[in-house]
């Protein structure tokens, strides 16, 4: 991405600029299901300029939060060989649901992503959710988490914590609270 960036002419990287800056006020106000059409004209370029540069909404997305899905795998990957393996499962969970939770319907986007290889969000979804599973291995041998519990079945509950954060409202528990409730369960049996 960075040596297309430098590539463009510098009329083309300003739209460019302004449609990723247009496109996160967008979904932080409205969610992932924000109009296109709407952030194009909030930056004052025309639907074809941003289709141009952001075929789809998935690639939008690619583009806002890419560099954040590579920062939580590379977190992931430090966290792998430091400290307690609960703390570190539970620490890299917390940023993952803080991560999928930056724009309403991001969580539900994903999963979906997860499914379709053709998504441009696909290839950062399948090594966070590489990276997680690592995590959670490490866990399940040292005896920290249920040897029983599969990959699938820890990221289904993380993101229905991740759903359950979207939801709330101010005076509500927040993921930082239901986490450490749902890894109670994800216990090895006393």
């Amino acid at each position: 991405m960075g040596d297309t960036r430098r590539a463009m002419r510098a009329d083309a990287r300003r739209n460019r600029d302004r449609l990723l800056a247009e496109a996160r006020a967008a979904f932080l106000e409205h969610g992932t299901g924000a109009s296109l059409d709407d952030v194009a004209a909030r930056a004052g370029v025309g639907a074809g300029t941003l289709y141009r540069h952001f075929p789809t909404r998935e690639a939008l997305l690619e583009a806002l939060l890419g560099e954040r899905f590579d920062a939580l795998t590379a977190r992931a990957r430090a966290l792998a060989d430091q400290g307690s393996a609960r703390e570190a499962l539970l620490a890299w969970t917390l940023e993952f649901v803080e991560t999928t939770t930056a724009y309403r319907g991001l969580t539900a986007m994903l999963t979906a992503t997860l499914r379709d290889p053709a998504s441009a969000l696909h290839a950062s979804c399948e090594a966070m959710r590489e990276a997680g599973t690592a995590l959670l291995v490490r866990a399940q041998r040292a005896g920290d988490v249920r040897a029983d519990v599969t990959p699938a079945e820890f990221l289904a509950l993380v993101a229905g914590v991740s759903w359950a954060r979207e939801q709330l409202t101010g005076g509500e528990p927040g993921a930082d609270r239901l986490l450490p409730l749902i890894f109670e369960g994800l216990g090895p049996p006393r």
